[in-house]
């Protein structure tokens, strides 16, 4: 996704409800000049891409993001794994770069992909991924 896609975007999983151009529009020309037109082709490429889904109102559309931003990021770094040549390496070098709020929110989240009744030292699902600390 772009960058002027990805301020849409911005957008359009903030305010969580079918946008119009012109809302998208207005917001943008708070921070650049932009044409209406700019915006209305943005919201068009999206929708050919899959990213929001339209529906008519009148002779305008109004677009709503088909998932969340979260469901987002996970496809990129998920696309971004799988490019690998070596998972595990790029996993490693990815969660040296984490600061400890995100390393934090990483363990967090495994927890939860674990369920409750998971003792602490199984694997999570898809084991293999990822080295335990002995194995590095």
């Amino acid at each position: 996704m772009g960058e002027l896609e990805d301020a849409v975007m911005t957008r359009v999983w903030k305010w969580n409800r079918p946008v119009t151009v012109r809302e998208v529009l207005e917001d943008l020309q708070q921070e650049r000049s932009i044409a209406y037109t700019t915006v209305m082709t943005v919201l068009d490429n999206l929708h050919q891409k899959g990213w929001v889904r339209r529906e008519a109102e009148g002779r305008a559309y109004r677009y709503e993001a088909v998932s969340t931003r979260a469901a987002y990021a996970a496809a990129l770094m998920n696309d971004a794994w799988s490019q690998s040549d070596n998972p595990a390496a790029a996993l490693i070098a990815f969660f040296g770069m984490m600061s400890e709020e995100q390393r934090q929110a990483l363990r967090d989240a495994i927890r939860i992909v674990q369920g409750p009744d998971t003792p602490p030292d199984t694997p999570a699902p898809n084991p293999g991924s990822v080295p335990d600390a002995g194995e590095r």
